[in-house]
């Protein structure tokens, strides 16, 4: 189990060496400048290049960027808050996106989970059409519109949750923006769980369990649902890293100070800086959560890990 998890760090660094790379290359090749104010002259232009390094070598440029980026320092904003560390302006946001997604990602999986179990053990009954109506209606109508639908019933009109987000209740101001975040992982886990446990319960390995005398919860749980994980911890990952970095439309409803915001304003205003110092740390979170998931891989199926192990 150690070489194998090894093996999969090794690989998650150089991949994310890889990235820091094409992130450093799109960083040259994206059009104008930080710089762009008509009232800058030519000679300032170029005190400002130099002060930020931006004239050096692209070799030494790329060397100092890695370096600093692995550190944790992102450098400072050219433009939403001139010489600002990066780190600060991260740091007063991600933590709220991640709690929000937080949220989403564990109510959507539990929720998501249990319907797909009820509706496998009750095929073809009233509570496999209502578990696959819900599932229809997550995956087909997007999630801004349930964040429209919860504001203005539990914000506006009962006034039970506040309608915008406020420092002084984050936690009632998380509950709308979770729910709403939270109904597309609930309806995709319930449609993958529902097909998983139908399949393993036909399947010939229930029948020999069955024979040895296990039944009910103990059956459905070490057994059909353990078999059914798999494709269920793989669709599930990619959907933790986009909640847990933020919805823009569902942030910008429910005035939400995340880092989805964050980087369209980065964008807008040509901070190319954020822009990739939000990129790395997307891409840092979906390697992370990657590299979690092909580990409980191994957990869940051992085959898997004397698979690969054995090919390597």
């Amino acid at each position: 189990m150690k070489k194998y998890i090894f093996k999969r760090v090794l690989i998650s660094i150089f991949t994310m060496l890889a990235i820091t790379l094409v992130l450093f290359i799109l960083l040259q090749l994206m059009p104008g400048s930080p710089f762009n104010d008509e009232k800058l002259t030519a000679t300032q232009k170029a005190a400002l290049n130099a002060k930020y390094g931006l004239d050096q070598p692209l070799i030494v440029q790329y060397a100092k960027y890695v370096f600093n980026m692995f550190k944790g320092d992102f450098g400072v904003s050219y433009n939403i808050s001139k010489n600002t560390p990066i780190s600060q302006l991260i740091q007063s946001r991600l933590p709220i996106s991640i709690a929000i997604g937080g949220m989403a990602v564990a109510l959507g999986a539990i929720v998501g989970l249990f319907l797909g179990i009820v509706a496998a053990l009750k095929h073809n009954t009233f509570w496999d059409t209502f578990c696959t109506i819900i599932s229809v209606l997550g995956v087909s109508v997007p999630s801004y519109v349930f964040a429209l639908g919860l504001s203005y019933t539990f914000g506006f009109k009962l006034s039970w949750l506040p309608m915008l987000y406020t420092q002084n209740s984050p936690i009632a101001s998380s509950v709308m923006p979770s729910i709403a975040l939270s109904l597309f992982t609930l309806a995709s886990v319930a449609r993958f769980t529902r097909t998983e446990m139908m399949e393993v319960l036909g399947s010939d390995y229930m029948l020999l369990a069955e024979s040895k005398g296990v039944y009910g919860g103990p059956l459905i749980v070490r057994h059909a649902l353990r078999n059914s994980l798999i494709p269920i911890v793989t669709v599930l990952a990619p959907l933790i890293v986009d909640l847990m970095t933020g919805s823009l439309v569902v942030e910008k409803i429910f005035s939400i100070p995340g880092v989805g915001s964050l980087l369209v304003t980065a964008i807008q205003s040509n901070d190319y800086s954020v822009v990739i110092a939000l990129s790395f740390i997307y891409s840092a979170m979906y390697i992370g959560i990657m590299l979690a998931v092909d580990i409980l891989y191994g957990i869940i199926d051992p085959r898997i890990r004397l698979a690969k192990e054995g090919t390597n």
